[in-house]
């Protein structure tokens, strides 16, 4: 050991403020440093404890925990100093991590968390030793403020308190008041016999590091380096100095050298990781928790079995008997591995969910393979139903947590959460913390602003790399050779790429877990510290998933999941209709699981918003292979995956199903296992039965054959391949069959799905199939309503709803609520809460009002009736353009004209109803709601509205689009729809990949974005049918750049291609034409059809039409038809014309537009 000194004040990424320095790399640099330990102190938290504690201990480095807090009184809430903390045992951990947790929940200022000097009690002093911070400790700063009395109470405060445990923190890194900070701290020192340490306040661990310090500092402020009124608090020489560069540093104090070792042998903090650290569930006195769960599960399956047999699903007395003994066998495992209180604390939250009527899904992963979560109630799949595996949840061969991943109710699924809570205890209970990191777009934007690059320019830069969520600037120079190109050859490029690869994937915020909970058997502050937003009431914990499974604690959980809600939804909306009408209450939970009639619209693959059926590439998958049973469904769902489509897997197992190829087996063992699949391997369920049926392995040890070929590790392999060989030769088998079937689940085992999960979410996509095939008009209303918030979905499900015969009827006041709703079978209410400008609030209460009150007369009664605070302009206009408000009898052009004169007369009357003149204008008893106050309020202005005419079809159209994001009593492209026809030779829903296509749309999105060509577009089209993307290069750009404008219509010649795993469908632009260009182009000729008469008048209006036309290349066909014959007269090439909306306009004026045809090649 070459000096005696070791770095006890570090800043890791996690101190989010100003950390750069990665665990791992930290650790490495200490070994190279040769020294022995090593603390990290981030500021305010401990979430890398774990990540630094295991890195150090696999390094031969003792882990130091601690961590820096602000410290201040309540009387100076906004005068904080920083102080140290570090941990010298256990009961020191837990005091840190009850102080950090404090900290966040009561001690926030500003955004900051802090603790306060009365917080700290004689109980901190046989735990933690402290550092007095140097200059950023309250010692420092009373001794650079000169405050030698104030600085004298506080080392009291501090040595009265941690005796010592206490140390004064010298720096020496070239800040400002370091040097009066120091002496004052050594004299201090002296008087009072304390012990002073060095320390290096390290950021980063090299000097050249500096510069990404201090631009992640200025991310974190919004502020540039070159910003002269930033604070400039860091130099460059707080690095991880060598041991010999800190002893010559302090050579004057060499025992502030020592004194590193002295405080690093003091801590001697040990994290038990690995061991399991499980929730208690309360059971009563004379109860056992294992013999509650042997009592609740036994009662379940008893339940359950007589229910089948009560509805004529009984089974044979030995198939019941598979059952117990298969429940015993897993009991037996569930008891033995220590797992009781787990299970039932799931099937507990379970069942409060399903009693609070709270949507539950039936199970996801391995879980579903499990009797005894079956008979709790966890799942309702029956396992041995369909062959699933309880080895492949718990095994008892490799201790590992059992993880329920349980579905709820998308909106509800928080209230189940703070259910838990309240009963484990609001201290056991949080959900856990994630971390942002700095992407590579956006930390080339953050460092391109901190270094003061336009914004255009960083701009340009950051669209170069490639849009995937996993991309790393690494990647994107490999993968992107205009970004390479501008690397290599600009400077300043370079500048920002480099910096930004510094920063690039460090810990960037703070944030919450989708559904993951930990349940703690003690407070959660025993194991981390917690943490939390201010002004939040809900903590999440310190250490991320992985840790917090490191330290032992068991996760769970709770997903949200919006197909739940739909059902829910149609389900009420079905029991409701039932119970008015006298008729029975729909048995959801007891479908039976071979409905023809379910399967007869899967197979015509109608499955639009059918769970998990209904990308475009699912329904081919699903004409293709023609589901006709449950186990079916269950391989749709492994089979449509990118390793199974690619393999040639998919291919054999539907030729093979409609027999067009052979079923064949290389041992007779195997046709009970493969047969549901026609010999395919597709689970990883069936390689296990292989391994028990064929090679004698257990199903613990089958479990382990699987994981071993998922991950491919040659020597596994080896081992497990010899195992399998010999195990099939002791039963018979010969060993070049058995190396066949080996290399077989060998190959197929990379692409095998995990049954359980495939099953349960089978079941809930059967489950919206036959809600769809038998209840449509509910199904589709709740969806709609779940989808409400994306226009593009709501455009795509309102065409399905017309292509099965349901009309969505326009927004009505007097009909709709703020969710779609079910008029009748063939008929859905439109949602109020889909129109854009009307909050949830002011529907709720329009419809509360309609419902207390009778419908609304005319716009003044609405108006009237409501509170203008939640009905205000804003929401009145967004009724009128949306079309709500058709049922008043005026048109949209009328009630806008009135729109402000009734709001203000609304508002007149609340005011006189304030002030008790309710007789002011005359209206009796204004608070009746039902009054008709029309005649009283302003006749003449409502005569008015009724008298005006409406807006133009473009405008009315203009407006709906605007407040419903859709065209709903109409379509722009209406007008051309008969051109459509014959100048398109394929609609937009009918598109094939590999052809050229000409296909015509109304631009609804134009996407420009940079590639290594130069720029391109992604512009959405819309032809009523469907939406399709249509990319555009940019050789084809900018030949027809004008003609890419939003609500325009435009003609795309172009090739289509599929993506095979989303089944999406775009095309590939060649040629873009506006639509008169496209007339000119493809139009064969002008026709008009004049009848059996063609008078002087008529043919003088034509004659004058033709004249004054721009002279074009397309000839004029005048139909002539008596009663008995057509023909057809050709105009002279002398009154050829140019096609155009005006020209076409002027011939259904002067001919009717049913009588002016197009037509095309």
């Amino acid at each position: 050991m070459s000096s005696q000194f070791l770095h006890l004040h570090v800043h890791s990424e996690f101190s989010l403020v100003d950390g750069v320095i990665r665990i791992p790399s930290l650790i490495e640099r200490v070994t190279e440093l040769e020294m022995p330990a090593v603390a990290v102190t981030d500021q305010c938290n401990l979430f890398s404890l774990v990540k630094f504690y295991v890195h150090a201990r696999q390094l031969g480095i003792k882990p130091v925990i601690g961590a820096e807090l602000w410290v201040g009184s309540s009387d100076t809430a906004d005068i904080r100093h920083r102080a140290l903390f570090l941990c010298r045992n256990h009961g020191g951990f837990r005091q840190l991590s009850a102080l950090i947790t404090r900290s966040y929940l009561e001690g926030q200022r500003r955004g900051i968390p802090g603790i306060q000097y009365s917080w700290l009690g004689p109980e901190s002093a046989g735990g933690l030793i402290v550092l007095s911070c140097g200059i950023n400790g309250d010692i420092g700063a009373a001794l650079i403020d000169g405050n030698e009395k104030r600085a004298d109470q506080l080392v009291r405060y501090w040595r009265d308190l941690f005796g010592d445990a206490f140390y004064l923190e010298l720096t020496r890194t070239g800040r400002e008041g370091e040097t009066q900070a120091n002496a004052g701290a050594l004299r201090m020192a002296e008087q009072y016999g304390l012990p002073v340490v060095a320390t290096n306040d390290v950021r980063f661990l090299r000097p050249n590091e500096f510069e990404a310090h201090e631009a992640r500092v200025c991310i974190h402020d919004g502020r540039t380096l070159s910003d002269p009124r930033r604070h400039r608090n860091y130099t460059a020489q707080q690095y991880l100095r060598s041991g010999e560069e800190m002893s010559e540093l302090f050579a004057d104090i060499p025992q502030a050298i020592e004194n590193t070792y002295a405080i690093a042998q003091r801590c001697n903090l040990e994290i038990d990781v690995g061991t399991y650290h499980l929730p208690i569930f309360p059971v009563l006195k004379h109860q056992t928790v294992d013999g509650e769960l042997r009592e609740k599960t036994l009662r379940g399956f008893d339940t359950w079995r007589s229910d089948r047999r009560a509805k004529g699903f009984d089974k044979s007395e030995e198939q019941w008997q598979a059952y117990t003994r298969r429940l015993e066998e897993e009991l037996e495992v569930i008891i033995s591995m220590g797992f009781s209180g787990y299970f039932l604390i799931v099937a507990d939250f379970i069942q409060w969910a399903k009693k609070h009527d709270i949507p539950v899904g039936p199970g996801r992963g391995s879980g579903a393979g499990s009797l005894a979560a079956f008979a709790l109630g966890i799942t309702e799949l029956d396992p041995l139903e369909y062959d699933l595996l309880f080895e492949r949840f718990l095994n008892p061969e490799r201790i590992s947590m059992p993880d329920f991943d349980v579905d709820f109710c998308m909106d509800r699924r928080d209230e189940v959460i703070d259910y838990v809570a309240e009963r484990y205890g609001r201290n056991k209970v949080a959900q856990i913390i994630t971390y942002g990191t700095m992407a590579a777009k956006a930390v080339v934007r953050d460092v391109g602003r901190v270094l003061s690059f336009p914004y255009g320019f960083v701009d340009q830069l950051a669209k170069l790399i490639p849009f995937d969520p996993n991309m790393t600037l690494k990647r994107a120079l490999n993968e992107e050779p205009l970004l390479k190109d501008r690397y290599d050859t600009e400077d300043d490029v370079r500048a920002i790429i480099d910096l930004a690869q510094s920063l690039e994937g460090l810990a960037r915020n703070a944030g919450k877990h989708a559904g993951g909970v930990v349940i703690a058997p003690s407070a959660l502050t025993d194991f981390m510290p917690l943490y939390c937003e201010q002004g939040s009431s809900a903590p999440v914990t310190q250490f991320d998933m992985g840790d917090v499974e490191a330290v032992g604690l068991v996760k769970f959980d709770f997903l949200g999941l919006r197909t739940l809600t739909i059902i829910h939804w149609a389900i009420d909306n079905i029991n409701a209709d039932a119970s008015g009408k006298g008729g029975d209450i729909l048995d959801f939970n007891n479908l039976k699981l071979d409905d023809s009639a379910t399967f007869k619209l899967i197979q015509r693959a109608q499955t639009t918003a059918v769970f998990q059926l209904e990308s475009r590439g699912m329904k081919e998958l699903i004409k293709r292979l023609q589901p006709d049973r449950f186990e079916d469904l269950i391989a749709l769902v492994a089979l449509f995956r990118p390793g199974p489509l690619q393999s040639g897997m998919v291919d054999d197992y539907i030729d093979r199903k409609h027999g067009r190829a052979a079923v064949r087996y290389l041992d007779p063992k195997l046709e009970p296992i493969l047969k549901p699949t026609y010999g395919v391997i597709l689970y990883q369920e069936q390689v296990m039965h292989i391994a028990q049926s064929l090679a004698g392995y257990t199903l613990g040890a089958a479990d382990l054959l699987r994981r071993a070929m998922g991950k491919k590790k040659p020597e596994e392999m080896a081992k497990q391949r010899q195992t399998f060989l010999d195990g099939c030769v002791a039963n018979g088998i010969a060993k070049a069959i058995a190396t066949q079937i080996f290399d077989l689940m060998e190959k197929f085992a990379g692409y095998g799905f995990n049954k359980s999960h495939s099953a349960a979410y089978a079941l809930v996509a059967y489950q919206t199939a036959w809600l769809k095939t038998h209840y449509p008009s509910a199904f589709m209303a709740a969806v709609l309503s779940s989808d409400m918030d994306s226009t593009d979905k709501v455009v795509r499900l309102i065409e399905e709803c017309r292509l099965i015969g349901i009309e969505v009827g326009p927004p009505d006041i007097n009909a709709c609520a703020y969710r779609f709703t079910v008029a009748n079978h063939a008929k859905i209410y439109y949602g109020l809460g889909a129109v854009k400008g009307l909050g949830e609030a002011a529907i709720q209460a329009l419809v509360a009002e309609r419902e207390a009150g009778g419908s609304y007369r005319e716009l003044f009664n609405l108006c009237s009736r409501n509170d203008a605070k939640k009905i205000n302009k804003r929401a009145v206009e967004a009724l009128i353009r949306s079309g709500a408000l058709d049922c008043f009898g005026a048109s949209r052009r009328g009630l806008t004209s009135i729109a402000v004169r009734a709001g203000q007369i609304a508002e007149q009357q609340a005011r006189a109803i304030a002030v008790g003149q309710s007789d002011m204008f005359g209206l009796g008893d204004v608070s009746d709601g039902s009054a008709d106050r029309m005649h009283h309020l302003d006749l003449e202005a409502w005569e008015l509205a009724i008298a005006t005419p409406e807006w133009p079809d473009k405008e009315l159209l203009t407006w709906e689009k605007e407040t419903l994001g859709l065209y709903l009593s109409g379509h722009p492209i209406d007008r051309y729809s008969e051109e459509i026809n014959g100048l398109a030779n394929c609609r937009l829903s009918n598109l094939k990949p590999g052809k050229q296509r000409r296909v015509v749309g109304l631009i609804v999105g134009v996407r420009m974005t940079k590639t290594r060509r130069g720029q391109m577009a992604v512009v959405t089209l819309d032809d009523k049918t469907a939406r399709t993307e249509v990319t555009i290069s940019s050789k084809v750009l900018d030949e027809h750049l004008d003609r890419i404008v939003n609500d325009k219509v435009c003609v795309v010649i172009g090739e289509c291609t599929l993506d095979t795993f989303s089944g999406e469908h775009a095309v590939r632009a060649e040629t873009v034409l506006s639509l008169d260009e496209a007339r000119n182009q493809f139009a064969r000729s002008v026709v008009l059809r004049v009848g059996s008469k063609l008078d002087k008048v008529r043919l003088e209006s034509l004659k004058h039409s033709l004249s004054n036309c721009t002279p074009g290349g397309c000839p004029v066909l005048i139909e002539y038809t008596n009663g008995t014959a057509t023909a057809r007269l050709r105009l002279s090439d002398d009154w050829q014309v140019s096609i155009s909306d005006m020209l076409l306009e002027q011939f259904y004026t002067q001919f009717g537009a049913e009588s002016v045809s197009v037509e095309y090649t």
